[in-house]
């Protein structure tokens, strides 16, 4: 089927009784035409890449800019020391969150989800989870493409793309793909994960997109950590019962007219916001000095 709205692929789940996550799996099967071995395959090898770039993650690189490193290093040191304000399991979802985002900063392998700027956010709330509770990989799989669906269905209502809707489209679309994945992973309802995404998506609506000098190191690494906290307080929200007064789709909607709203500056220009600061102006001059590039 075509995944263009959370509510249609509600109706074919009710139909069939099958779970979101393999109404996608299939769906991929029919467009790619392949085998449903195959199409595992392929999230399976989506999925070891995420556990791989933190494995090899050390926080030694540096991004050429040099803005970006050695973060993800100092919040699991600091998270090992175990006196943490939020606890072991929120530290290590901080700094899995960072270590991601400084690995695509570094040119290192990583698995844009739903793009390479808010690539830290799935991985930081599900590899510590799968850790702490030793979730089988066949059921990280069954929230990958749970996730899959949900950025399926706002790419197609609104965007992925910071260039065209600002962070809420990237970090934001990010952020609710994880909430949906937590509460499959829980064992929610159809009707729960639809809660976790309108959710996350809500309390993000309006984040600009201004990566300064224009590169996507700040504040796009640290927005990350953002989106993770925020889809784990979603998915716990949805998991307890707690409803958005707006429909998902209504709520993707939103967020695409949002970005269509928002003025060029903010969306990946770096010519507002925190690229536009002083600081932001001076990072932009010294980077163009050390490239020879002309302003």
């Amino acid at each position: 089927m075509e995944l263009r709205s959370m509510e249609a692929i509600r109706r074919v789940s009710e139909e069939t009784g099958k779970a979101l996550w393999e109404i996608v799996l299939e769906t991929d099967m029919d467009d790619r035409m392949v085998s449903r071995e195959s199409s595992m395959e392929k999230m399976r090898q989506i999925w070891r890449a995420m556990v791989d770039a933190s494995e090899i993650y050390t926080g030694s690189r540096r991004s050429s800019s040099g803005m970006a490193g050695g973060d993800g290093l100092k919040m699991r040191q600091y998270a090992e020391a175990g006196d943490t304000i939020g606890g072991s399991f929120t530290a290590e979802v901080i700094a899995e969150a960072l270590a991601m985002g400084e690995s695509n900063a570094c040119m290192r392998r990583i698995v844009a989800a739903p793009t390479a700027g808010s690539c830290g956010t799935m991985p930081a709330v599900l590899l510590p989870l799968c850790r702490r509770e030793q979730i089988p990989e066949d059921k990280m799989l069954e929230a990958l493409y749970a996730a899959a669906g949900i950025a399926a269905v706002i790419a197609s209502r609104a965007c992925i793309s910071g260039a065209a809707g600002g962070c809420q489209a990237e970090v934001g679309s990010a952020s609710a793909m994880a909430a949906g994945a937590l509460v499959t992973l829980r064992g929610g309802s159809f009707d729960q994960i639809c809660q976790a995404v309108a959710m996350a998506l809500k309390m993000v609506l309006g984040l600009a997109c201004d990566p300064v000098a224009g590169l996507v190191e700040v504040p796009c690494i640290k927005r990350n950590v953002m989106g993770a906290m925020n889809a784990i307080a979603a998915a716990d929200m949805a998991l307890a019962g707690i409803r958005s007064q707006i429909p998902v789709d209504e709520v993707i909607d939103a967020m695409g007219e949002v970005g269509r709203r928002l003025p060029v500056e903010l969306r990946e220009t770096a010519l507002g916001g925190l690229a536009a600061t002083p600081t932001g102006k001076a990072v932009k001059k010294r980077l163009r000095q050390i490239t020879g590039v002309k302003s």
